[in-house]
């Protein structure tokens, strides 16, 4: 509910501030009073789009702040929550319109954008008037009236939409993957043959290199040292020391002891070549080696080298590798029969989300019978019984809130065209049809306060009674503020301010004047009679006072 409005230097507004309350809020005031600049800063405030210039003359900025109660539950509080700003019990809305056109606005002393506010405004406040094209008149907004109006839970056509969405991008990317793998089917077939033949092992490309290297310098130092084991052999040293220690041990019994020594010395020589040739001929085992071993060795060296760099890997990364071709190959091998499931999921998908949207269209064209024969009803007291509102129930592209497309149209007269209420009725006929529609839809915004500007306009004596009526059925459950011309509708009202516009001093200001019961009936009678009231007016004015 709408606490208090306080605007500052707006127009010709220079000071003002109202308190509304709930029920019927009725303001009146001769044409040109300012009954029209209290919405625009009231739009201003809540984010609107509307003049460009509200600064008043000689002012360097305007103010507006809003003040609404916030109920625990209202939806504002998620707007507040999604925005990162606490919510209390009182909402305040204030923005300021800088003379240079700069504007800038805060929600409970956080600074926002008119984002945020455009998005509280849909859940504080509707406007319906002549001119209303964000409500009743906005044929983007009529199913979800309709879906409000009939009550329905769109979480299962939603849900429903949802998971075909999801099998559908499901199977394209299968199909997408399916066709990448198909365009190299001949490459994977030939690389995994290539590699499964070759079969190249972790670690394999070292130890085939340093086996390689071995062999190599095995080749190289194998007949130095096969010529060194031939100098040490019976050929060579041992021979000779062999011959050495005969000639010496024939000679020692002649020698009195002195080859002793020598001979001794050429023992432990003998014992020290064998060890010697031992060593050499150990070498010599261990540096053999069949030279088509080294072939094949460097075959498969060269082999797993060529492939690493055929592929961009590096030799021990092979395997893995040759892994990932077999899963993309398996992949290709399965994929015909996971699209053939997936497809499965998609037709099963389909024909739930077509069921689901089935029974809401159905839901919705009961909904829409009923709604039109409420609008009969209500239209009938309005003095338009002839007329006739449809509600058009058509299919439309499938989505998550199903497939269909709703729209209100009129005829105004019967064999008369329908159309959309905004190019058929006339000014009047607007009026009564959006009051009718909005009492019939009174359910479908809990917590708005609703503000209707002259829409009771070109209506007058039993009619304008019964929109009055109508305005103050709607007022019982909520909050309404009520622009009006007609003194019959501004009788019913449980509050009531006139609008007025002052000179002083050659500056025109606008102010706002609560009425006590006294005020009220001399207003209600200007209302009836024009500049000069009468005692028969402020008679007629009671009496519709008096209801």
């Amino acid at each position: 509910m709408l606490r208090s409005l306080d605007i500052r230097d707006m127009l010709i507004i220079d000071r003002l501030s109202l308190t509304f309350r709930p029920g019927l809020n009725v303001l009146t005031g001769e044409t040109g009073a300012g009954k029209s600049i209290l919405l625009d800063s009231l739009g201003f405030v809540l984010g609107w789009r509307g003049r460009a210039e509200l600064v008043r003359a000689g002012a360097d900025q305007g103010e507006v702040t809003a003040v609404f109660d916030l109920p625990p539950d209202h939806a504002a509080r998620g707007v507040l929550e999604a925005a990162g700003i606490g919510a209390e019990d009182d909402l305040i809305l204030r923005r300021v319109n800088h003379a240079d056109g700069r504007k800038t606005a805060w929600v409970n002393d956080r600074r926002v954008s008119g984002e945020v506010l455009r998005d509280l405004s849909d859940v504080l406040v509707e406007l319906h008037g002549q001119h209303d094209d964000r409500g009743l008149l906005n044929p983007r907004g009529h199913r979800q009236m309709l879906d409000a109006f009939a009550g329905v839970d769109l979480a299962g056509v939603r849900g429903a939409w949802g998971a075909l969405g999801q099998t559908r991008r499901a199977l394209a990317d299968a199909q997408s993957a399916l066709a990448a793998v198909k365009a190299e089917e001949d490459f994977l077939r030939h690389a995994v043959a290539e590699l499964d033949k070759l079969d190249p092992k972790p670690g394999e490309e070292a130890t085939l290199d340093a086996r390689r290297r071995s062999m190599q310098a095995a080749e190289r130092i194998r007949s130095d040292i096969a010529r060194a084991h031939k100098a040490l052999s019976e050929e060579g040293a041992e021979a000779l020391l062999a011959d050495a220690t005969r000639w010496l041990e024939g000679a020692a019994d002649r020698a009195e002891g002195r080859l002793e020594g020598a001979l001794a010395a050429l023992g432990r020589a003998m014992v020290e070549l064998g060890e010697a040739q031992q060593g050499v001929e150990t070498c010599i085992a261990a540096l053999d080696f069949d030279p088509a071993e080294l072939e094949a060795l460097e075959e498969r060296l060269f082999a797993i080298r060529a492939l690493a760099r055929k592929h961009g890997v590096l030799p021990d990364d092979l395997g893995g590798f040759a892994d990932d071709l077999r899963r993309r190959l398996a992949a290709l091998d399965g994929g015909a029969r996971h699209i053939s499931v997936l497809a499965q999921a998609v037709a099963a998908a389909e024909a739930a989300y077509e069921a689901q949207a089935a029974a809401l269209t159905a839901q919705r064209a009961g909904a829409a019978a009923r709604l039109d024969a409420a609008m009969a009803a209500e239209l009938a007291p309005l003095k338009m019984e002839r007329a006739v509102f449809s509600t058009g129930v058509a299919p439309a592209d499938p989505g998550p809130e199903g497939r269909d497309a709703v729209a209100f149209t009129v005829a105004t007269n019967p064999g008369a065209p329908a159309g959309p209420l905004n190019k058929i009725a006339s000014g009047g006929e607007l009026s009564r049809f959006l009051l009718a529609l909005k009492v019939c839809l009174t359910g479908d915004a809990p917590g708005l306060t609703l503000i209707f500007d002259e829409i009771d306009r070109g209506v007058g004596g039993a009619t304008a009674n019964a929109v009055g009526r109508r305005l103050q059925a709607l007022a019982a459950g909520a909050q309404v503020l009520v622009v009006t011309h007609s003194p019959q509708v501004a009788a019913l009202g449980a509050h009531h301010w006139r609008v007025e516009k002052r000179v002083m001093a050659d500056v025109t200001t606008s102010t706002v004047i609560p009425l006590d019961a006294p005020a009220r009936v001399e207003e209600i009678a200007r209302m009836l009679s024009g500049d000069t009231v009468s005692p028969a007016a402020r008679d007629a004015a009671r009496e519709l006072l008096a209801g």
